[in-house]
């Protein structure tokens, strides 16, 4: 049995994709996930910098293309016809939902989109933040 889990958002960085695209249909699929998402994922997953990629609105899809070009340049079959699990960790749950079938790679490059524009138009307009507590005295955090 094979199993996936699918990354979320702060999994990339800068040139993460650039090895992939040495492989013959990364640049054709990763070219055809950025016409749906309205944005360069070659250039964001190769050439952009950190600060770009962390952009909620860069980072979703590029997460998510990642995923489909990972999983089609290592799996020559599709996954729905394997015994496989996946998961995704938040995107990364567009990335599965696409893997297992529920989802096309269009679909789920257009659902990205617009979740990843409406949270980065949501987060712009009240300021906001976020911590993680890995540990520590219940009382005191």
């Amino acid at each position: 049995m094979l199993a996936i889990v699918c990354p979320g958002q702060g999994s990339q960085t800068p040139g993460f994709l650039a090895p992939w695209l040495e492989l013959p249909p990364v640049a054709g699929l990763l070219a055809s996930l950025s016409e749906i998402a309205g944005i360069d994922l070659t250039a964001h997953g190769t050439t952009s910098d950190e600060e770009t990629i962390k952009d909620t609105a860069v980072a979703q899809p590029l997460i998510v293309a990642a995923g489909l070009v990972t999983a089609k340049s290592l799996f020559d079959v599709e996954l729905g016809t394997l015994p496989v699990i996946l998961a995704g960790h938040s995107v990364g749950e567009i990335t599965a939902a696409s893997l297992a079938g529920v989802l096309s790679e269009s679909e789920a490059m257009t659902f990205v989109r617009e979740r990843a524009n409406s949270m980065a138009a949501a987060a712009a307009a009240t300021p906001t933040g976020m911590s993680a507590v890995v540990g520590g005295d219940p009382a005191e955090v």
